[in-house]
């Protein structure tokens, strides 16, 4: 079993840390581990133990997804049945997810355990689950490329879609209906439909502005397929470009394809970063990359590894991620070209192949 695996390589790193046991609480690492595809329920892992907690609501649905894990049924507030859960398993520390649950509910949890057993440990991890997701195991490789091949076809189906006039709002419904009908799972993120100086904004949300000649339209869409997803970005005018436009597309297309070129496996994302970065500054265009070369994606949108400035994260074999240099003009609009890769045997493999 393909979560055997996992678990067996979550154990390592607790062994590593010396951690007893861990709270799982983040929904994308809560499904990597046990299946479990509920919106609310916490992971309870010991090398012994798999129990998952949650409420009346998803009991049964969690029998079905999470045969290997004993449940544990909440029915009242954390204070009553979090004593209950950890009773008998001897613990004298316990992990859990610091970027996934709030101040309050840390000291809330600290008080809880420190009135059972006084001095008891509650070590804050980062990034436990999310490092083992970062290299994606052949079975999701392949549902992000069947992600990728979905967002694809979206493309070629805006060629023959968008028209002078029609607005942000108008093309991007027309991408999303697209998308759920060819056979996407929710969008991993809004569809960005951003024209004109609009296009200037990396992340703008889809307005009633409609689309004019000679303009850049910036696109950026994702789809899911059996919970992973893709991430394409692509920029395109209708009419004729004018010099800043051939000049801004022709340097970030450059960038990317340098970029695509150099990446190789172990280097950092900031190293991968770099090459993007100085082909855009030698082009006179430094000022306006303002973000990071791409991420990782999987089951979230954004996810390790991180390729920017001051990261560390290594670029390693089965890594999944994006490449997505821009240009971004205050006033005037912005350019972005992004293709969805996979490192394979030292070095990038495209998965997107839609036209740039």
């Amino acid at each position: 079993m393909k979560r055997d695996n996992r678990l067996a390589k979550l154990y390592h790193e607790l062994a590593k840390k010396r951690i007893e046991a861990v709270l799982i609480s983040q929904s994308e690492n809560r499904y990597y581990l046990s299946g479990f595809d509920g919106s609310d329920g916490i992971l309870l892992i010991t090398p012994q133990n798999r129990v998952l907690a949650t409420d009346f609501r998803y009991i049964e649905q969690a029998r079905r997804q999470a045969p290997d894990y004993e449940l544990f049924e909440i029915s009242s507030s954390i204070r009553s049945w979090l004593p209950e859960l950890i009773d008998g398993l001897n613990l004298k520390s316990l992990g859990f997810e610091a970027g996934h649950i709030t101040l309050t509910e840390y000291h809330r949890i600290k008080n809880i355990l420190e009135t059972l057993e006084p001095g008891f440990n509650l070590v804050p991890v980062e990034g436990l689950v999310e490092s083992l997701r970062a290299i994606k195991e052949p079975e999701e490789i392949e549902l992000i490329s069947r992600a990728v091949i979905i967002a694809d076809s979206a493309f070629n189906y805006i060629a023959d879609t968008i028209h002078l006039d029609m607005t942000e709002l108008e093309l991007a419904w027309e991408i999303e209906k697209f998308l759920r009908e060819r056979g996407s799972g929710p969008i991993p993120f809004d569809v960005i439909v951003a024209s004109g100086p609009n296009s200037a904004l990396p992340h703008a949300k889809p307005s009633q502005r409609s689309i004019k000649p000679g303009e850049p339209v910036l696109i950026d869409i994702g789809a899911r397929f059996k919970y992973y997803g893709s991430d394409i970005s692509r920029t395109i005018c209708l009419g004729n470009p004018d010099d800043t436009l051939k000049k801004t597309y022709e340097t970030v297309l450059a960038a990317q394809l340098e970029a695509i070129a150099g990446i190789t496996a172990g280097i950092t994302g900031e190293q991968a970063d770099t090459i993007a970065r100085e082909a855009i500054r030698k082009a006179g265009f430094g000022d306006s990359f303002g973000h990071g070369l791409g991420h990782g994606l999987g089951l979230a949108p954004h996810e390790q590894p991180r390729l920017g400035q001051n990261s560390l994260d290594k670029l390693l074999d089965d890594t999944v991620f994006t490449v997505e240099p821009g240009i971004y003009l205050a006033g005037w609009g912005g350019v972005r070209i992004e293709d969805t890769v996979v490192m394979e045997n030292g070095k990038i493999r495209v998965i997107s192949q839609t036209k740039k």
